[in-house]
C-alpha cells in the first residue's frame, strides 16, 4: 500500500497521491491523464490535478488498482471494487482489443493486452494474476493462447496457463527455462492464424517478437510512443543488440497497421497505415541518419 509518509512532494494537495515507490511505468498516466503526469525532476508519476467528478474519480481509482507497485494512495479509504471490474477495458476505436490493467511488478509494470477472437482469445504478455481479472476473462470467453513478446514481460504467465490451459507462444531465443508450448524460430514472420502474424524483431532482446492482428501491432519493448505521442526506441534499454534493433525497426515499415500497443510506453493510433509508416521512417531516420 502507498504510504503518506513517502508522498512525493510534487503531488498537488488532495485525496489522491503517488509515493516514492513509483517506478515510472506510465500506467496511471495512460489510464487517468487528467490526474497524473510525469514529474521530470523525480522521473516519477505524480498527481497534477485532483480528479473532479465521477468519471475522473473512477479513472484515478482504476489507476490505483492497476499500479504494479501500489504506489498510488488516498488519504481516506475508498471502495475501488467498481474500478477493478472495469478491467479488461475495451480499447476505444479498436475492435476486439482490451487493456488488461493489473500491471505486475515482475515485468516492471508492463502493459498486457487481450485480443478477443472467434477461434479463441489471446493474451499478449502477462498481467498480474488477479482473481477478479481472471473471472472477467472467463466472462469474455477465456484465454486460448498467450503470446509472450520477449523474456522480460512474462510475469504471471504460469498462473494464467494453469488457470486457462492457454498455449504459450514465444521465440526460442528468449524462452530459456520458461517451457512455452509453441516455439518460434528464425527471423522470418510466422502466420499463427489467418489474422495473426508473429514478426521477430531482435534487438531489445535476442528473441523479441511483435504480433500483428488486423491493423494492430503489439510491440513488447521493441517500440513505443513517448509522452508527446512520437514513436520511440532507445539504446539505453536495448539489452542485446542496438544494430539489430535498428534493422528490426526498418522491417516494420513493410507492414500495414495503424494502431501500436507496446509493453512499455504509450500506445499510438494514427489515421492510416501510410501515416504509421511515415512515423516509423521518421524514427529510423532520427535514430540512424546515416543508414
Amino acid at each position: 500500500m502507498a504510504r503518506i509518509a513517502e508522498r512525493l512532494a510534487a503531488n498537488v494537495p488532495g485525496e489522491f497521491y503517488v509515493d516514492a515507490t513509483c517506478i515510472d511505468c506510465a500506467a496511471c498516466r495512460v489510464i487517468a491523464p487528467a490526474s497524473f503526469v510525469r514529474d521530470d525532476r523525480s522521473g516519477q508519476s505524480v498527481v497534477a490535478h485532483q480528479p473532479a467528478g465521477e468519471i475522473e474519480r473512477e479513472r484515478a481509482a482504476m489507476a490505483l488498482v492497476a499500479c504494479p507497485t501500489a504506489s498510488i494512495g488516498t488519504l481516506h479509504k475508498i471502495d475501488a471494487r467498481a474500478a477493478a471490474r472495469r478491467f479488461p477495458e475495451p480499447v476505444a476505436g479498436v475492435d476486439d482489443v482490451f487493456y488488461c490493467g493489473f500491471h505486475s511488478p515482475d515485468s516492471y509494470g508492463a502493459f498486457s493486452w487481450l485480443v478477443r477472437r472467434a477461434d479463441g482469445n489471446l493474451l499478449i504478455d502477462s498481467p498480474r494474476a488477479n482473481r477478479g481479472l481472471m473471472a472477467r476473462l472467463d466472462e469474455l470467453g477465456g484465454v486460448t493462447k498467450m503470446f509472450l513478446t520477449h523474456r522480460d514481460d512474462v510475469a504471471d504467465h504460469e498462473r494464467f496457463h494453469a488457470r486457462f490451459g492457454c498455449a504459450r507462444i514465444m521465440h526460442r531465443r528468449d524462452a530459456g527455462r520458461l517451457h512455452p508450448e509453441q516455439l518460434l524460430d528464425g527471423d522470418d514472420p510466422v502466420a499463427l492464424a489467418p489474422d495473426l502474424l508473429a514478426i521477430p524483431v531482435p534487438g531489445h532482446t535476442a528473441g523479441s517478437t511483435a504480433l500483428l492482428f488486423r491493423d494492430v501491432l503489439f510491440t513488447g519493448d521493441h517500440l513505443w510512443a513517448d509522452e508527446h505521442g512520437r514513436l520511440e526506441a532507445e539504446r539505453s534499454v536495448c539489452w542485446w543488440s542496438w544494430d539489430a534493433q535498428l534493422a528490426s525497426l526498418k522491417k516494420l515499415t513493410q507492414l500495414e497497421f495503424r494502431h501500436l500497443f507496446p509493453g512499455h510506453g504509450r500506445p499510438l493510433s494514427v489515421p492510416s497505415a501510410a501515416a504509421m509508416r511515415a512515423e516509423l521512417r521518421s524514427l529510423v531516420d532520427r535514430l540512424a541518419p546515416d543508414a
